[in-house]
């Protein structure tokens, strides 16, 4: 059986001190003042690997999420009406879709990234991610960016 990703808001002081090395690491890469990934985890004392295993698992959540960007990507079943059914999944979320890139599906599996605008009005997120993810033919979705 297939297992779906579950998101959790925990407090920092209850996060594995790699996973917060981990965020630290990404956030040297995204500002710039390192340019490799081995500078980043010998600055803040972790392995590659470590960073690798857990780089798409962990990001800073935002109380202030209204107003900002959330970008996802994810795998699919080439299914007539299954876009369509993520689509609604936003729209009574009440999330804005910024953008919509469906690459052409390989062996029957496409990936979509798929921009969308957090409102005063939008819904939990992480349930919005949950559902999409609990649609059949949906293999995984993840939140590449927050900005």
């Amino acid at each position: 059986m297939e297992e779906k990703s579950k998101y959790f808001v925990v407090k920092q002081k209850a996060v594995p001190e790699v996973l917060l090395k981990v965020v630290e690491a990404k956030k040297l890469l995204e500002s710039e003042r390192v340019i490799t990934v081995q500078e980043a985890t010998d600055r803040v004392g972790i392995s590659r690997s470590s960073f690798y295993k857990y780089k798409d698992d962990i990001f800073p959540f935002y109380d202030n999420a209204k107003g900002k960007t959330i970008t996802l990507v994810m795998q699919m079943d080439d299914e007539p009406g299954l876009l369509s059914d993520l689509l609604h999944i936003v729209a009574v979320y009440h999330a804005n879709i910024l953008t919509i890139h469906q690459s052409i599906p390989v062996n029957g599996v496409a990936t979509l990234t798929l921009s969308v605008e957090v409102l005063e009005s939008t819904g939990n997120v992480s349930r919005m991610v949950e559902d999409m993810e609990e649609k059949h033919g949906v293999h995984y979705v993840k939140i590449l960016a927050r900005e």
